[in-house]
């Protein structure tokens, strides 16, 4: 299984960004995000003490749900 950060990267660059690509634009510039890791566990946690946006979480799971399918 590929990492979520290289899941993650298919968000990147929209013209019009929407919550996933600001998430997945941020974490690409986030040099301490876990971009190998394909843990749930670790990855949310990393994002409750990171949070770049209000709703980071929220679209965290939502992007995990599809990563996961």
């Amino acid at each position: 299984m590929r990492s979520f950060y290289h899941y993650l990267m298919t968000y990147r660059g929209k013209k019009k960004p929407d919550e996933k690509s600001r998430l997945a634009d941020w974490a690409f510039k986030e040099h301490n995000f876990p971009k190998h890791s394909t843990d749930y566990d670790e990855l949310s946690n990393y994002l409750e003490w990171n949070s770049p946006f209000p709703e980071a979480l929220v679209t965290f799971d939502a992007i995990w749900d599809e990563y996961t399918r």
